[in-house]
Parts: C-alpha cells; structure tokens; sequence
C-alpha cells in the first residue's frame, strides 16, 4: 500500500457459503450450478453449530451471523497457525450490514405474543452488529484493536482495506478480518422485494439481458493478515498480499449508483493509486455484480471506462453465493484467493447473453484458466459507499 512502509501478507482464510462451508466445498460450489428456482434466498441449511461452540445453550445466545463469523474465523485462525505475537498487537476489524436482524425480528415476535417479560435477557448482544467481531476477539484472546465496518454491501471490502491499513501503519501486527452476514428474514425480504431489488423469477444472473434482481445470500468469510516480514519470518504459508484499496462515496441517492458508474470509476482508480499499479496491471475483476439492472449497468460502464485500453477477465460469483451484504466482499475476496490456488477464474452462474451495453469480458459457462495476478475486487453498497481491493498472489 503506498507510502506506508509494511506490506501485508494473508496466511489463513476460512469460508462458510450457502454453495460450502470451508474453502473447498466453497470452490467447488462457485465452479457448480448457479441458483435458480422460486425462493428470494439462499441460506445456509442444515447449519451445525456443534463444532464451535461447547454446548446448544451457548449456541442459542449468539445469532447465526455470529455463529457464522466464528465459524469461518477458526478456520482462518486454524491454516494460519501460531503467530507468535503479543495478543495486544492483534486486532479484530470485522464487518455486517445490518447485524442480528433474524433475533430482533424474532423477539419483537416474542413480545407482541407474550409480553415484554418473555424478550429475551440476551437480545441486546445478540443483536449488536458488533456482536461477530466481539465474539472473536473474546474466543482467541485476541486484544487489539476490535472495530466493526458496517457500510452496506461495501462493509466486506471496506473491513479487509481498514485492517490491511492498520497494519500497514503499524498500529497491529496482525489482524483477523472479513464479513458476516445472515438477513434473510421475512420482513427484511418483504422490504427488499418491495423495492423490487430481489428477483422476481427467483434467479441470480449477473450482468445477464434478462437479469431482473438479485438473491438474498448469507455466510461469513474471515481472514488473517498479517505484516509481511512477521510472516515470512516464522515461516508462515503465505496465500495472498492486499496491496491497495479505495474508498469513496457517490453522494447522489440512498440505493441508485451514480449515473455512468462515476463513483465507482473514482473508487477503482484510488485502489489502483494506492497499490501504485496501472489498469493493464490488473488480471481479473470480481465485480460486485448482483444481478440489479441498475448495479451492473453502472459497474459494467465504470469497468469499462477504466479498463478501455487493456480489458480484463471479469466474474460476479454472486450467481450462486446469492448477495451476502456486509459479508458479499469477504466471500469474494475468498473467492479471489481460490482462484489464485487453483489458476482458474470460476464463471458467473446463470449468465447466458449479455446485453449490447456490456462491453466487458464477463467469463460465462466453464471456468477459465489464468495465469494469476493482481486482482480487483469491487464491492457497492446502498448509501453510495465504494470499495475496491486490490489482491496479488505470492
């Protein structure tokens, strides 16, 4: 990251997706079918709490976005192994869009039914959106900085760039970040449809002529990094280097993007500014790409703006992880990592024919291979919130 002196290694990740839970049931659901069907949702189902936490009543006081975090934290936490480090100079920078909704909409059930006496006296941390960030600071000790993102769908990329920053300004030596999320209440999915941003025919088809919305997705993806000399000075397996990012707001409206994708245009050129690279240095794009007729419209044309004199290989794996919000940028910087491991680029899901106004390189039908490079990751969320991030391989 410019200017800033310590550059930042990834060496652990762990995944928890509706299409896998660990990384690589993850990668082989991101190169299977794409959803389709009549739900507005893809969760996670059937969810085993057991392997994290002691017993169901310690279960049964967190929400499953906590539950979720945890998950994919000891994943992460597990492949990096040992760090060796003082616990006060590893933080936690976590990220959600909306928290512990599915407890809320619950207990307001639970007291229009029976009363206020029967609300649950674990409602409030159960709620909190700092609840997943907190929960993993509490289960490894960790007690450095613990902050929570919480920017819309661009939350993921935001809370991976912020750590990746406080690292590089020697305010921590490691950090454990990501996303989590798990929205898809019935109340939560009647406002969406009520916008009309979920798809009425009940499939996920990014940047497709025929998309008409997106799918509620969930899940978690968390991430150790870690200054880079530390790692490679224990001999750690490093899997990734966060090497720029970019951050911005659109200031026009609270769901529409700036007309032509300028905000995004502007993000993407600042995470390009930070890593010091060109347009013809990037090697792939994971776009935000949810399947919105507005969202890829703009992005497609901010892509395209950017990357005119040097097209790139772009993917919205969003075709079968659904949406995730605040978790979407961490799963699809996990993503990013898969494809560097296994030196193919997944395709987008369900996406057929692409619009004449699409004049970008969606990768379509079979993965494709690569050789693996600098890639983009762009994430967009209600508010105007811009986030790009830019990961390399090793």
């Amino acid at each position: 990251m410019k200017g800033l002196g310590r550059r930042v290694a990834i060496t652990g990740y762990g995944v928890v997706a509706p299409c896998g839970i660990g990384k690589d049931e993850f990668w082989a659901g991101l190169l299977g079918p794409g959803l389709s069907g009549v739900d507005k949702a893809t969760v996670i189902e059937p969810w085993d709490s057991s392997p994290y936490y002691q017993s169901p009543k310690e279960a049964r006081r967190a929400d499953l976005s906590e539950q979720f975090a945890i998950a994919a934290a000891t994943e992460a936490i597990e492949q990096a192994g040992d760090l060796g480090l003082d616990p006060a100079r590893i933080g936690t920078i976590f990220a959600t869009g909306v928290g512990g909704i599915h407890t809320l909409e619950e207990q307001v059930g639970v007291r229009i039914a029976k009363g206020e006496r029967r609300v649950s006296p674990f409602l409030v941390p159960m709620i909190m959106a700092n609840a997943p960030g907190a929960a993993i600071s509490m289960r490894f000790g960790l007690q450095g900085p613990n902050e929570t993102i919480c920017t819309a769908c661009a939350a993921g990329t935001h809370a991976l760039v912020y750590a990746a920053r406080t690292i590089s300004w020697g305010l921590a030596d490691a950090v454990v970040s990501g996303g989590t999320e798990h929205a898809a209440t019935i109340t939560a999915l009647a406002g969406f449809g009520n916008m009309t941003a979920l798809s009425s025919t009940g499939v996920s088809r990014p940047f497709d002529t025929d998309r008409d919305g997106f799918i509620m997705g969930e899940g978690s993806a968390a991430f150790v990094l870690e200054e880079w000399d530390h790692a490679v000075s224990r001999g750690a397996d490093i899997v990734g280097e966060i090497v720029g990012g970019g951050s911005n707001a659109d200031a026009y409206h609270i769901t529409a993007p700036s007309p032509g994708g300028v905000g995004a245009i502007a993000c993407m050129n600042l995470a390009l500014d930070d890593a010091e690279l060109s347009p013809g240095d990037i090697r792939q794009i994971n776009a935000h790409g949810t399947s919105t007729p507005l969202n890829d419209a703009s992005e497609a044309a901010a892509v395209s703006a950017v990357f005119a004199d040097n097209p790139v290989p772009v993917v919205s794996t969003k075709g079968v992880t659904g949406h995730a919000l605040g978790a979407a940028g961490a799963l699809e910087a996990a993503a990013v990592l898969l494809s560097f491991e296994h030196r193919q680029i997944p395709p987008t899901a369900n996406t057929k024919v692409l619009g004449d106004e699409m004049t970008i390189d969606v990768v379509m039908g079979e993965a494709r291979d690569w050789e693996p490079g600098p890639t983009l990751s762009n994430n967009f969320g209600f508010g105007g919130h811009n986030g790009s991030i830019i990961l390399s391989p090793v």
